[in-house]
């Protein structure tokens, strides 16, 4: 089997075990009723509106494509190669997007280094757009004016730092003075991360951060919606600025810890929101997370295989892994 082979299933194996001992804690019997009332095009629903979130994200890809002056590639492959980032979807961080810079590589030879940076580019305008939503959400209920200034700060913050030269020299320079193993580590990565915000900062210029940062609200947004919508399914109907709180922190918490996909993070934190914040009873908050899971987590690694196996058949040639040009990673699924 494949590298790429055995990390999915093990990611595989982790979220059946994941999910199997949610569904023994909340009791079998009970999530199976809840599944016997739903009505499942509501699923259905919930999977287009995940594949909208990818349409508007590739929108974010073609724009900063053409910032970049990469240029000559056809819109439908250049769409496949974009979803093909998709397969390593469950890597820690989504690291793996990277993957579709090597396969753009391998189809058109643009160098993995001068397209590495949309994938950062990428992760933090969605940072931005989830933090958004999670601000304007947190306004619907008592206590939420918290929420919404700490993320305006987390905002700030993210922006200063990427902008600020003197800000992030600062805070890289403390990485090879944390104590043991993590200040080697971070002597390993600040020269690579100090290089990655160098070219960052040409991407995220504020006039270049608008467009980009509102396809990311939207995109984010249509995932929460899609668990509104499967809520609505179960007959349950908590406020739609709620429900898209529940999906962006989760989805946020499930980004920042270091676990394959989220699993066990995003799935719980899902679970306990819709049932403390929502009122949902317990069963079907389990039932709703499995469901919102499939169709937005397991349902994009479909479609990067899908994706990946298309361009596959127009380009015979092309190899998922371990043909990487020269000087870069050993793996399609680390940043180079």
């Amino acid at each position: 089997m494949s590298k790429l082979g055995r990390r999915l299933v093990l990611a595989l194996l982790l979220g059946v075990a994941i999910y199997g001992a949610l569904v023994l804690a909340r009791g079998f019997g009970q999530i199976k009723a809840s599944f016997e009332v739903y009505a499942w095009w509501t699923f259905a629903a919930a999977c287009g509106l995940a594949f909208s979130n990818y349409v508007l994200r590739f929108l974010k890809w073609e724009y900063y494509l053409a910032l970049l002056d990469i240029r000559g590639i056809p819109k439908g492959e250049s769409f496949l190669t974009f979803l093909s980032g998709f397969v390593l979807t469950v890597t820690p961080g989504k690291v793996g997007e990277v993957f579709k810079s090597v396969i753009l590589y391998q189809l058109r030879q643009v160098p993995i280094a001068r397209s590495a940076p949309i994938v950062v580019a990428e992760r933090v305008t969605d940072l931005i757009g989830v933090i958004v939503i999670i601000a304007a959400g947190s306004l619907s209920f008592p206590g939420g004016m918290i929420w919404a200034t700490l993320g305006a700060l987390a905002v700030g913050l993210l922006l200063g730092l990427v902008a600020s030269r003197t800000l992030s020299g600062w805070l890289l320079g403390l990485l090879p003075r944390l104590p043991g193993a993590l200040g080697r580590i971070g002597a390993r990565v600040a020269p690579k991360v100090g290089l990655a915000l160098g070219e960052l900062r040409g991407l995220t210029t504020p006039a270049r951060l608008v467009w980009p940062t509102l396809l990311s609200i939207g995109a984010w947004s249509l995932e929460g919606i899609g668990l509104w919508t499967i809520l609505r399914g179960f007959s349950e109907r908590p406020p739609l600025p709620l429900t898209a709180f529940f999906y962006a922190t989760a989805t946020l918490a499930g980004a920042l810890v270091p676990v394959p996909g989220g699993l066990g993070v995003t799935d719980k934190l899902l679970e306990e929101q819709m049932a403390h914040l929502g009122g949902v009873p317990s069963a079907t908050a389990t039932a709703a997370m499995l469901l919102v899971r499939f169709a937005t987590l397991w349902f994009a690694v479909l479609v990067g295989f899908a994706a990946l196996g298309l361009l596959r058949a127009r380009h015979p040639h092309l190899i998922a892994e371990g043909d990487m040009p020269p000087g870069g990673s050993g793996s399609p699924s680390e940043p180079v």
